[in-house]
């Protein structure tokens, strides 16, 4: 049991390990400054000691930390002079400090120390980001659709349960654009990451497949809704923000789907108790211009992993989204099974399922996909699709738009307009062809 002195010293040392870079040279330089140079000794051995005990290099909370200051077992001796004076103590409340690692300390972001500095930044009062930020999760119990902060849509699914679309409200929409353009676009994503990046694509990925011997394409389940969010809160913190203003920035990006929105869904189509609760529980929502970048930017280390398990099975490795794509020549075919089992470890070790239905093992003598994308020999357009596609043209030409627009779209001609600009950029000489048709709808 510590005494109220030692409660106070504890404390005092978590503020000034928290307002600084989180190093350990940094750190010790903070801990002299505030315990003296008599006991550096102790000190070196008190911050190793606090180190050891933090998984990674994003600070914990000051609660936390104070217990860890502490429990460790260098505390007394490192806090010895403070510990025997019994000159009275005042409390540290130095504000915390914006402090990106130093791999990306280099990026220019908006240094947002507090809650109160975000609230500035996104030029709103303070009581207004607690509503936003829905601290106490209230919108997950709510059916008034005025008190949610998003508007909810069900999109099906080739197998399974529809997918929920959680698009933010004008309000909230503008905050997560700000977010993602101002912070999270300056953070520069994984080599192996394609999805939702500018200059990189679907097309980029898959060229990379090109003419490989073999093709092993996993796919991850749910990826928005099992992206781990106390990942999300730690790449805010490893990007500088303290531990408040990262809680803020998560919430923002976060929500709760109110279990009330389910129950649009006939008996036939709803998901099952753990799709459920999954959605009713803190999640990146697929709808929210910021979950893409966030996905990607926390799938990092599973980025750097799976490349590096290529690397032993002498692959190559993208991802798209959730569209995890290994290939490689001849001998992989051998070790495909064993690629994929050791893929699937990895996935399911940071946090996210493979979706076995979908894991594909396909050789030359099959067409080749690759994020939809055909890879044979050349980037090339499914011939079933371009059919398809080119079916839909023909019969707009011949009844017009309107009666072909089956699934009722809002602008059906633009709709038709990216499909057959899709095509153009995979196979121009089909493409051409596509657009020859599309001119001649009325």
């Amino acid at each position: 049991m510590r005494t109220a002195r030692e409660k106070i010293i504890a404390r005092n040392l978590a503020v000034a390990l928290l307002a600084g870079v989180w190093s350990r040279d940094a750190m010790l330089r903070r801990v002299e400054t505030a315990l003296g140079k008599t006991t550096r000794k102790s000190q070196k051995r008190l911050v190793e000691e606090i180190c050891s005990r933090i998984n990674g290099a994003t600070p914990p909370s000051l609660a936390t930390l104070r217990g860890i200051v502490a429990t460790a077992p260098s505390f007394e001796r490192a806090a010895g002079p403070l510990l025997k004076n019994s000159a009275p103590l005042r409390m540290n409340v130095r504000p915390p400090r914006f402090a990106p690692i130093q791999p990306i300390a280099g990026l220019t972001l908006p240094q947002l120390a507090t809650p109160g500095d975000i609230a500035y930044w996104l030029e709103l009062p303070i009581e207004q980001l607690d509503w936003f930020t829905d601290e106490r999760r209230l919108q997950g119990s709510t059916g008034i659709q005025d008190l949610q902060h998003y508007t909810y849509a069900f999109r099906a699914k080739a197998h399974g349960p529809p997918r929920l679309i959680e698009a933010p409200k004008p309000r909230l929409k503008t905050m997560q654009r700000r977010i993602l353009g101002s912070i999270l676009d300056q953070v520069p994503p994984h080599d192996a990451a394609h999805g939702f990046i500018q200059g990189r694509s679907c097309r980029s990925g898959a060229e990379l497949h090109v003419g490989a011997d073999v093709v092993v394409c996993l796919d991850i389940a749910d990826f928005f809704l099992t992206t781990p969010l106390g990942r999300v809160h730690a790449l805010f913190r490893n990007l500088g923000f303290p531990y408040a203003a990262a809680r803020v920035m998560t919430r923002l990006c976060s929500t709760v789907a109110p279990e009330s929105v389910f129950d649009r869904l006939p008996a036939e189509h709803r998901h099952p108790r753990g799709a459920l609760r999954a959605y009713c529980e803190p999640h990146l929502p697929q709808g929210a211009p910021t979950s893409p970048a966030l996905a990607n930017l926390v799938a990092w280390r599973l980025d750097v992993r799976l490349t590096g398990l290529a690397r032993t099975y002498g692959a190559r490795y993208t991802r798209y989204a959730d569209d995890l794509t290994f290939s490689g020549d001849a001998a992989l075919g051998a070790k495909a099974n064993s690629l994929i089992e050791a893929a699937g470890v990895v996935v399911e070790d940071e946090g996210y399922t493979v979706n076995d239905r979908k894991t594909k093992i396909m050789t030359p003598s099959c067409r080749q996909q690759v994020t939809g994308i055909v890879v044979n020999t050349h980037l090339n357009v499914a011939r079933d699709s371009f059919d398809v596609l080119k079916a839909i043209l023909h019969n707009c030409i011949r009844n017009g738009l309107d009666a072909e627009n089956r699934s009722g779209r809002p602008d059906f001609r633009a709709h038709l307009e990216g499909r057959v600009g899709w095509v153009e950029s995979i196979n121009p000489s089909r493409g051409g062809k596509l657009r020859a048709m599309l001119n001649k709808i009325g």
